[in-house]
């Protein structure tokens, strides 16, 4: 694995799994609430790295957001672990109109980077960028459950998927 894939990948992935809880609790029928409002609290949940040899390691995480501005902004602290990555990963997103932009970085490798996408229908499509590292995130929501899949192929981890929970 290459030194700069192992210091963004599991950065982008926590900024995955933060934009998933991003879109979990849009408010129907308050316009002045974003979609962040309502997410915040803990969260855990797990799921699978899957390495470009076609290897699986099952992966553990805990979450916790912070919610503000009418549920515009959306602050997170994601922690995850497997056989062989940990990650601390704190990101910061904005949303607009429906577009999401924000910032990532990755504490335990000193690495960060940015994302956007859109949230549209329960479902987020996102692009997440690092120095060396890019890939697509599709986040899908429905009741308390949230499932987060990040892929980019041709690197030595090819996708991420992970299952949160509301746990407070």
């Amino acid at each position: 694995m290459s030194e700069s894939w192992s210091r963004t990948f599991p950065a982008a992935m926590r900024l995955a799994i933060f934009v998933v809880a991003l879109l979990h609790s849009p408010v129907p029928g308050h316009a002045q609430q974003g979609p962040f409002a309502g997410l915040s609290g803990s969260w855990s949940g797990g799921g699978f790295i899957k390495l470009g040899s076609g290897q699986r390691e099952r992966l553990r995480c805990r979450a916790n957001y912070n919610v503000g501005e009418n549920g515009t902004r959306l602050e997170q602290s994601l922690r995850c672990a497997s056989d062989s990555y940990r990650f601390d990963v704190n990101s910061n997103i904005v949303s607009e109109g429906g577009t999401l932009s924000g910032s990532w970085t990755e504490t335990s490798r000193n690495a960060s980077g940015g994302m956007s996408g859109r949230v549209s229908g329960g479902q987020i499509q996102a692009r997440i960028d690092g120095a060396g590292f890019s890939a697509s995130l599709t986040v899908n929501t429905r009741g308390d459950r949230q499932s987060v899949t990040i892929e980019s192929p041709g690197h030595e981890v090819t996708e991420v998927s992970v299952a949160l929970t509301r746990t407070k």
